[in-house]
């Protein structure tokens, strides 16, 4: 007996999977066969996505919100309904998209369509990530030009900081004392030790 899987997968750059299992629902696939993963930009494990292509059988059906669900480029998604499809043969059926559907078209002129549209899609769906970031970079290019700050803030300096730059400077205490007093590596000493001087005329 056949079964129907839904799959869903969110960024850190997108809102929620909210959407995404709402749709799953509407169309019936039971709680238990959604399978979904988060993670970040750079990190595409995806195991609950490994634990479905194990799960799946001939001729079950998986439902996606949109094709770049499957991948993050343009290959990722040729190479996952490859395995999908030609593999695992099972039927995908991309809900924003109903002429992905492998269902319809068994024959040669369905497949040809149905891989053509494929290929527009998945091309479309890298150029506008990439569009994504690079609106974004610069977006934090021009903000880093405004002087806003990313990353962690740097730890506050110690009150006598200056003080124990001079009696480092003067061979009263060792550098690993410094370092050890002061909570840093020797790199960010360095650094701060820069950076006071210049503010600071030190």
């Amino acid at each position: 007996m056949t079964k129907e899987y839904g799959y869903v997968r969110v960024s850190t750059m997108e809102q929620n999977e909210a959407r995404q299992v709402i749709e799953m629902r509407r169309i019936g696939v039971s709680e238990n066969c959604i399978y979904m993963d988060k993670q970040s930009g750079k990190d595409f494990e995806r195991p609950n996505y490994k634990r479905l292509i194990r799960k799946l059988r001939e001729g079950d059906l998986l439902y996606v919100l949109s094709i770049d669900r499957l991948g993050r480029n343009y290959e990722e998604i040729q190479n996952q309904w490859r395995i999908l499809t030609k593999e695992k043969r099972v039927d995908i059926r991309v809900i924003d998209m109903p002429l992905l559907d492998t269902r319809k078209g068994k024959g040669l002129m369905g497949t040809f369509i149905a891989d053509l549209v494929l290929q527009i899609l998945s091309f479309v769906a890298q150029n506008e990530r990439e569009k994504i970031r690079e609106r974004q970079q610069q977006g934090i290019a021009a903000a880093k030009e405004r002087g806003v700050k990313f990353g962690r803030p740097e730890k506050a300096l110690p009150e006598n900081f200056p003080y124990l730059v001079q009696e480092w400077e003067d061979h009263r205490i060792t550098m690993q004392e410094i370092l050890q007093r002061c909570e840093m590596s020797e790199s960010t000493f360095y650094r701060r030790v820069r950076k006071m001087r210049e503010c600071h005329k030190v």
